[in-house]
C-alpha cells in the first residue's frame, strides 16, 4: 500500500529584511512538484529568514536546489550584515526525516544536493551533522567560525577544502553548508508562577547539559583543572530554559528537543510536572512552537491511554485528541492537529475515502468507472478490521475476561492499523485504474513511443494488481484478528466477530478476482507466476478460516436462540 516518503527541509536565506527576495525563494518551493511550504519566517535583525517545507523523498533535492539557486540569484553576501553567525546566500540547508525515511536516505540526499549546487552553481558546499564527510565537520558552528568574512582565506586551507564545488572564494554566494538532522521540536511547558528562576532551576535540572555541581558548603565543586563539574539533566536530547512571558503573564520551561525518539514531548511533560511539583509549583499545560511529526502525537496518545488502563486501539483522530488534552496544548491557543501535524498538512485525501457514505454507494450504483470492484473489495477489508477492533474494545475492561486483555489490546491496536491501510486501498486502487488508462493514452507514432508506451502500461498494470495483492495480504492477517475476537473476545458481540469474518472474506475475494483480471496485462512471466502462486495460497487460507470462523459463530448463535426458545 503505498505511503508518501515525507522528508522536512529547513533552508535558511541570508535576507530577512527585503520582501520582495524572500516571496521570490519562497515561490519556486511553493510551485515545486511534490513539496509543500509550511512555514516562511524572516527576522529583520538577524537579516535572515527560515524557511520550512516538506517534501516527497523523490522530489525533495529538485525543491531544495531550486530554492538555493533563486537565493544566489538575488542575494548579494559582499552587502549583507545581520547579527546572525553565517556564511552563505543560502546558509544552511538541512533534510529531516518525517515518514518512511531513514536518516542514511536524508544523508544521500544531502549529497546529491551537494553535488548539484557545486557543479551548477559553482557554490563551495561543506556537509555536516549526519552527512558530514569526517568527524570534525559534523558541528554546523565549527563550519560557520570565521563567517562570510574569514572564508576566502579558509578556503586556501587545505583542511577547508569544500566537500563540493569549486576551492575558490564566491564572493556574490558565500558558501552553502548542507547535511541531515534529526527533527527538532521546540516544545513549551507552562508554569503557574511568574518566577523566571523557578523556571529555569526546572530546566537546569532536565536539560542534558545540567548545571554546573555544587558541594555540601553550597559552592561549585571543580576539577583538578578548576573547571566546574557539571550535573547533568534527566532527560537527554533536551535543551532547556526558563523564562518569563509577559504576554501569556506566567513562566514557561522553553525546550528544544533534539530527538523526539530519545525524549518524546510527553516524556519531557511528565518529568516537568514531576520536577515542578517537588517545588511547590504545578504544570498547567504546554505549548507547541512550530509543527510536529504525527508519530510524536501518537506515542503521546498511547501512552496516556496505556496510563488510563483505556485501550489504545482507537481511531487515530482521537489518540491525538488524548495527547492533545493531556499535554494541556490548547491553554495558551487554539491547537488543531490538521495545521500543526506535519502529515495532515501535507495530507491529500482521496476523492473516494472523502465522501459520505450515501454518496459513495450511490456513485459505486452509476456508471462511474470508479469506485469499482477493487474499491469495494478495500472497504469491505476495512470494515472487516474496524469490527475486529470493536470486539476487542468492547472486551477491555469487562467482567470474566481479564485474562484476554492483553490480547484484546494488541488486536484492537492492530485491527485499527488494518483498517486505516485498507481506507488508503480504496482511493489507491482508483488511481492505479487511472494510470493504467493515462499509460494506454500514450502515443505510438514511433518505434520508441510504442516501446515506451508498453512499458509504462506494463508498470502501470503492475500497480493496478499490487493494491488489491495488497488488500488479499490485509484481508488474511484481518479474519485472524476477527477469528481470536471470536473465540476469547466479548461472548455479547459474537456476531460482530462473525461479520468481521464475512467481510474479511468477501475483501479478500473481491481483491483476489481484480488480481487475477490484470494479470494477462503483464508480459512478465516470473511476475505473473509469483502472483498467482501468492494470491492462490492467500485467498485458500482466507477461504478456510472465514468458513470455520463463520459457521462456529453461527452454530454458538443458533445454539443460544435454540435455549431462549426452549
Amino acid at each position: 500500500m503505498h505511503t508518501m516518503r515525507l522528508v522536512e527541509c529547513v533552508p535558511n536565506f541570508s535576507e530577512g529584511r527585503n520582501p520582495a527576495t524572500i516571496d521570490a525563494i519562497a515561490a519556486v518551493i511553493r510551485e515545486a512538484e511534490g513539496a509543500w511550504l509550511l512555514d516562511v519566517d524572516p527576522g529583520k535583525a538577524t537579516n535572515r529568514t527560515v524557511v520550512t517545507f516538506v517534501a516527497e523523498y523523490d522530489h525533495a533535492v529538485d525543491a531544495a536546489f531550486r530554492a538555493i539557486e533563486r537565493a544566489a540569484s538575488l542575494i548579494d553576501m559582499a552587502a549583507h550584515s545581520g547579527e546572525h553567525a553565517r556564511m552563505g546566500a543560502t546558509d544552511v540547508c538541512p533534510f529531516v526525516p518525517v515518514r518512511g525515511v531513514t536518516m542514511d536516505e536524508c544523508a544521500d540526499l544531502a549529497r546529491e544536493l551537494g553535488r548539484r549546487v557545486g557543479d551548477e552553481l559553482g557554490i563551495p558546499v561543506y556537509l555536516y551533522e549526519h552527512a558530514a564527510s569526517r568527524k570534525e565537520r559534523r558541528n554546523l558552528a565549527t563550519i560557520r567560525a570565521g563567517e562570510y568574512e574569514g572564508l576566502e582565506k579558509k578556503l586556501t586551507d587545505p583542511e577547508w577544502q569544500p566537500d563540493f564545488g569549486p576551492a575558490r572564494f564566491n564572493p556574490r554566494s558565500g558558501a552553502t553548508v548542507i547535511g541531515a538532522r534529526k527533527f527538532l521540536i521546540a516544545y513549551n511547558i507552562n508554569l503557574n508562577t511568574r518566577s523566571r528562576k523557578l523556571a529555569h532551576d526546572v530546566a537546569m535540572s532536565i536539560r542534558e547539559a545540567g548545571r554546573n555541581k555544587r558541594g555540601s558548603d553550597g559552592k561549585f565543586v571543580r576539577d583538578k583543572n578548576g573547571v566546574p563539574v557539571r550535573q547533568p539533566g534527566t532527560l537527554r536530547a533536551c535543551k532547556a530554559v526558563g523564562w518569563y512571558i509577559a504576554e501569556y503573564g506566567r513562566a514557561q520551561i522553553s525546550m528544544n528537543l533534539t530527538d523526539f525518539d530519545v525524549t518524546p514531548p510527553h516524556v519531557a511533560f511528565d518529568e516537568c510536572v514531576r520536577q515542578a511539583s517537588a517545588r511547590g509549583l504545578r504544570v498547567t499545560g504546554s505549548e507547541l512552537v512550530g509543527l510536529i511529526p504525527l508519530e510524536a502525537m501518537l506515542q503521546a496518545g498511547h501512552h496516556y491511554l496505556e496510563s488510563q488502563g483505556a485501550s489504545p486501539g482507537i481511531p487515530q483522530r482521537d489518540i491525538v485528541e488524548t495527547a492533545i488534552q493531556s499535554l494541556g496544548l490548547r491553554e495558551l491557543s487554539s491547537f488543531d492537529p490538521a495545521e500543526k501535524i506535519i502529515e495532515y498538512r501535507v495530507a491529500q485525501p482521496g476523492p473516494l475515502i472523502g465522501l459520505p457514505l450515501r454518496d459513495f454507494v450511490d456513485v459505486t450504483s452509476t456508471d462511474a468507472p470508479a469506485p469499482g470492484g477493487g474499491s469495494v473489495a478495500a472497504l469491505a477489508g476495512a470494515l472487516a478490521g474496524a469490527l475486529a477492533a470493536m470486539v476487542a474494545n468492547l472486551t477491555i475492561g469487562k467482567k470474566g475476561y481479564g485474562d484476554a486483555r492483553d490480547e484484546m489490546m494488541t488486536i484492537a491496536v492492530d485491527g485499527q492499523k488494518l483498517k486505516e491501510e485498507m481506507l488508503r486501498a480504496i482511493d489507491a486502487d482508483t488511481q492505479a485504474f487511472d494510470a493504467v488508462l493515462a499509460a494506454m493514452r500514450l502515443p505510438r507514432t514511433t518505434d520508441d513511443e510504442s516501446r515506451e508506451r508498453a512499458r509504462a502500461i506494463e508498470d502501470a498494470t503492475k500497480r493496478a494488481i499490487d493494491v488489491p495483492l495488497g488488500v488479499l495480504r490485509r484481508c488474511r492477517d484481518t479474519i485472524g484478528i476477527a477469528d481470536a475476537a471470536s473465540q476469547r473476545g466479548n461472548a455479547n458481540s459474537r456476531s460482530d466477530s462473525g461479520v468481521a469474518a464475512l467481510c474479511a472474506w468477501a475483501g479478500a475475494g473481491g481483491a483476489l478476482m481484480n488480481v487475477l483480471t490484470n494479470l494477462p496485462g503483464v508480459s512478465d512471466t516470473a511476475y505473473v507466476r509469483d502472483v498467482m502462486n501468492e494470491a492462490r495460497n492467500l485467498s485458500g487460507e482466507v477461504n478456510a478460516r472465514g468458513k470455520e470462523i463463520i459457521e462456529r459463530v453461527v452454530s454458538e448463535l443458533e445454539a443460544n436462540a435454540a435455549e431462549s426458545a426452549s
